[in-house]
């Protein structure tokens, strides 16, 4: 497995530790939301709503995104059969470069699928994918025991996306993991628990564009249903839960060469 060319240094920029009273919603200075239940190009089959239904602090330095069972309509208007939540830092936090960490503890079971990931912050003008996506966390339920890592990009989007993987032996949801990637011009590199596990580079996307020297936004959900993961079934249980205990955000200070 590759390892880093050289050692780098870090400077903290963006830190939530989700402490505060059990019950409460994030805070909203730090994170948006998206709402509703058009299906967000995916045919997904939740509502995403606001407030502390859906998202709300565990009282032990947990957020807790939980997706029900249940029927709710959106202000969209549109009826689902699944609530769930969905944050974003637009507006609020963006970043070239740096390291994008979360520790969490994820949901498992057919139709389930968690993601931590990041949009360009150009996405209002410039359409996805060409705004680009870096996903740093994706798991699919039916499949708990592997870590997905993906790019999508002009050209390279959808099925055709760049990706990679880490499997274990045990389902990723038995306990906490921290998932992040280093992102440097012309670079992104995916961790799992600290161990370097995919890298893309610009090299990769060959003569297409590479739109990932521009500020992006950090995205935390919880998805029931979709192309990818398919329909809940029989065997999946509900409420489900992603855990996150922390994101924490670095800017690169400066590159140290290292010893021969």
């Amino acid at each position: 497995m590759s390892i880093a060319p050289f050692n780098l240094q870090w400077t903290l920029t963006f830190e939530e530790e989700f402490d505060g009273p059990v019950g409460s919603a994030p805070s909203p200075h730090l994170w948006g939301r998206e709402l509703g239940g058009g299906g967000f190009g995916n045919h997904e089959l939740q509502s995403y709503t606001d407030g502390n239904r859906n998202a709300f602090l565990d009282g032990k330095g947990n957020l807790v995104i939980e997706a029900r069972q249940e029927m709710v309509t959106g202000e969209d208007g549109i009826t689902a059969s699944y609530s769930s939540a969905r944050l974003s830092t637009k507006g609020r936090f963006s970043q070239t470069y740096g390291k994008f960490e979360a520790r969490m503890k994820i949901p498992r079971g057919q139709g389930v699928w968690p993601a931590f990931w990041m949009l360009g912050d150009s996405i209002d003008e410039i359409e996805w994918p060409d705004c680009g996506e870096i996903d740093i966390m994706e798991s699919i339920g039916s499949v708990p025991t592997i870590l997905y890592g993906t790019l999508h990009g002009p050209g390279y989007c959808g099925g055709q996306n760049l990706q990679g993987r880490y499997e274990l032996h045990e389902p990723l949801s038995e306990k906490f993991h921290t998932y992040g990637v280093e992102w440097e011009p012309g670079q992104i590199r995916w961790y799992f628990d600290g161990e370097l596990y995919s890298t893309i580079s610009r090299e990769d996307v060959a003569d297409r564009s590479w739109p990932f020297d521009r500020p992006f936004f950090i995205l935390m959900n919880l998805a029931i249903g979709g192309d990818w993961p398919g329909v809940p079934d029989a065997t999946t249980t509900f409420p489900q839960r992603l855990v996150v205990d922390y994101v924490r955000v670095w800017s690169l200070s400066r590159y140290e060469p290292p010893v021969e």
